[in-house]
């Protein structure tokens, strides 16, 4: 009896410990991926009208239009030599 209480014990701290991990990335770690993927596909699907280089990056002023059909505006890295034609 004694040694099924100790995998039970071992079973609960696994879980809790598995738990604590999973709770960490969805707090701390997933809303920083989430912004990322929204930004790169925002700058994926949009215009460019004037970009700056400044090194090996390009800042481009650029326009999309979000889920509502309203026009948004954001600024978009690139590397220098990948940068939309303005």
């Amino acid at each position: 009896m004694k040694e099924a209480t100790g995998e039970l014990n071992m079973t609960v701290v696994t879980v809790v410990a598995i738990a604590a991990v999973a709770a960490f990335f969805y707090a701390f770690v997933w809303p920083s991926i989430r912004t990322s993927i929204t930004r790169n596909t925002n700058c994926a699907n949009a215009s460019c009208t004037s970009c700056t280089t400044k090194g090996s990056k390009a800042e481009c002023q650029c326009s999309y239009i979000d889920a509502d059909g309203t026009e948004q505006s954001i600024t978009c890295s690139y590397p220098a030599d990948e940068a939309p034609a303005s």
